[in-house]
């Protein structure tokens, strides 16, 4: 659960990775859905259980778990499950070309390579030891879609791939009550 937990973290935070070197993306809220697959099935799995617990949740108990998740910047209706997500990106953030991720020193990522509207990256992390690739292709400044591919060992010593795959689109400028994440 604790990979899993990670994989949904990064994938929320994916979007950070994207400096917009010549487009840059519009503030405002975004909704994010992605989909992961492990190469051995567990992850699947997981997701499964996961969904499965989530509809067994007392109301009270979602509310607080989606009220938990909006403190960090991120909307997301437990209901429904984790594979869409909403973020807000403030004018400033966007003039930055900076995108809410938690920053947190566990990961370092080569220069972004940039070729037309796609964007590729490779990145290494420590806890939990991963490597991967993430392809990012801008269509125009109020969607995106991007492509991760992960290897990561367990505490057990044994080796993962999670592909995980992202649709990205701006939903408009006023993003309601959700606040934005804090940026890099």
């Amino acid at each position: 659960m604790r990979t899993l937990r990670i994989l949904i973290l990064a994938s929320i935070g994916l979007a950070a990775l994207l400096p917009a070197h010549a487009q840059r993306i519009a503030p405002g809220l975004w909704e994010i859905q992605m989909s992961m697959a492990s190469d051995d099935g567990r992850l699947q799995a997981q997701m499964a259980q996961m969904q499965k617990q989530l509809a067994q949740m007392p109301p009270e108990q979602r509310k607080m778990m989606e009220e938990m998740m909006k403190s960090q910047g991120v909307g997301v209706d437990i209901s429904k499950g984790l594979q869409a997500t909403r973020v807000c990106i403030s004018k400033e953030q966007a003039e930055r070309d900076e995108l809410p991720t938690k920053q947190d020193g566990r990961c370092s990522h080569e220069p972004m390579q940039r070729s037309g509207s796609t964007m590729r990256m490779r990145f290494t992390c420590t806890d939990p030891a991963s490597r991967g690739e993430v392809e990012i292709k801008l269509q125009g400044d109020k969607a995106y879609t991007a492509r991760m591919t992960t290897d990561t060992t367990d505490r057990k010593g044994q080796s993962r791939r999670v592909e995980m795959n992202q649709q990205a689109r701006w939903l408009g400028a006023d993003c309601g009550t959700l606040q934005p994440a804090p940026g890099r």
